[in-house]
């Protein structure tokens, strides 16, 4: 009895309840579900041991630059272009590519019939010496002679003065022809370098040729040889060029700048260069001369730029990129250059948005100072984001895309 009491009591106040309850309108249909984000998960262990380390995203105020690409040249201040000083065929050629010569060191021999005839004027030339002071011991006997002669009063004045005056003629004459051998001698040995006499008895034939006979050609100063020319065998006149030697303890950057930036560029100005040999090592120079012409096709005018390199890691026709100092600053987004990842063929960062808990995050870049990178688009000052370690938090997102693929 009781327990049919009890029900009826609860279905009089269910139906109670249900009228006394507005009948609600439809629920709305569920939003589709936002793509889920994917985060990197790692431990401390795991982040210890592959080096991540977490800086926040600043702020910076870096000077206004001017950039430009630019191509290494040897310094032309300190380059030397070698030559024949007379025309011959190259016999020995001694030096290659890339060696290093000490100034003076030869570089090759040639020969040249020059040497023969240089010799030829210089025996005349000694001959023509030796008759003359002949003819001048003569004329002094014959005028001391003649002086006793006239003391004895055996000889007239006018003879003395005649022999006074053919002595003269025989000192002038010794002097010229003095004047001549010095001078063939110094064509010899100063010049084309070789001894005044080379053997007298020879076979014809180039197995005949002693160094005596060959005329080397030297370095003029001391550098690394850029450019050869020539080999042996190669017949050659005063005009052609030989052998390039530079001093690379500095080269050129010849950079393009472009037209809208020439108000920025002056002489003097801080330089700084990037190359693609060491792309974390930057060298840093100054603008030697701006040039007056521009280019028509490029619209670009070249700015010679000179850098130190006496640890001789630059080469010539290396390509760089040029930054140049306008003096100006303004403010931007910077994190290091080690944080940017390429995910999907796209600049990305790793965004710590928890413990452990790491989210790649698509950024747009934009110049690079130093280490450092201009974020433009896609941080915020404050966030913090994988500096250095990013390529592990990377190879984790690589791996659980796979996996879910």
């Amino acid at each position: 009895m009781k327990r049919a009491v009890a029900a009826a009591c609860l279905a009089a106040a269910l139906a109670g309840c249900q009228k006394q309850e507005p009948r609600s309108a439809p629920a709305p249909a569920a939003p589709a579900e936002a793509p889920a984000r994917r985060i990197v998960e790692l431990d401390e262990a795991s982040l210890a041991q592959a080096g991540v380390r977490i800086e926040p995203v600043e702020v910076r105020r870096v000077p206004v630059t001017v950039r430009a690409n630019g191509r290494l040249a040897a310094n032309e201040e300190h380059t030397w272009r070698v030559g024949a000083i007379t025309d011959g065929r190259i016999i020995q050629v001694l030096v290659r590519v890339g060696d290093r010569v000490e100034k003076g060191q030869v570089l090759a021999r040639m020969f040249s019939h020059d040497v023969h005839e240089s010799r030829a004027m210089y025996r005349r030339a000694v001959a023509e010496f030796n008759r003359l002071q002949s003819n001048l011991e003569y004329a002094r006997r014959q005028r001391d002679r003649i002086r006793r002669l006239l003391e004895m009063k055996a000889a007239s004045q006018e003879q003395l003065d005649t022999a006074e005056n053919e002595l003269r003629n025989a000192e002038t004459a010794l002097r010229a022809a003095e004047i001549e051998v010095s001078r063939t001698r110094q064509h010899l040995v100063e010049f084309l370098e070789i001894p005044v006499e080379g053997p007298e008895h020879r076979e014809p034939g180039e197995a005949a040729l002693s160094d005596d006979d060959l005329i080397p050609i030297r370095a003029p100063a001391a550098g690394v040889v850029i450019s050869r020319l020539v080999t042996a065998g190669s017949v050659v006149q005063p005009s052609g060029e030989l052998f390039v030697i530079s001093d690379l303890s500095s080269v050129w950057v010849i950079a393009a700048v472009q037209e809208e930036y020439l108000p920025r560029v002056h002489t003097g100005m801080a330089a700084r260069v990037s190359v693609q040999a060491y792309p974390e090592r930057p060298f840093y120079g100054r603008v030697l001369r701006v040039d007056e012409k521009l280019d028509p096709e490029t619209r670009t005018v070249q700015a010679i730029i000179q850098i130190d390199n006496r640890g001789g890691l630059l080469k010539p026709e290396m390509y760089g990129v040029v930054e140049l100092e306008s003096g100006a600053s303004e403010e931007g987004l910077y994190v290091l250059q080690s944080a940017i990842q390429d995910i999907n063929g796209q600049p990305a960062v790793f965004v710590v948005v928890g413990r452990g808990r790491f989210e790649p995050r698509p950024v747009e870049t934009g110049r690079s100072i130093d280490r450092l990178i201009e974020i433009r688009r896609g941080l915020r000052s404050g966030e913090r984001v994988v500096a250095e370690g990013g390529f592990v938090l990377k190879s984790q997102l690589l791996k659980s895309t796979l996996s879910e693929d």
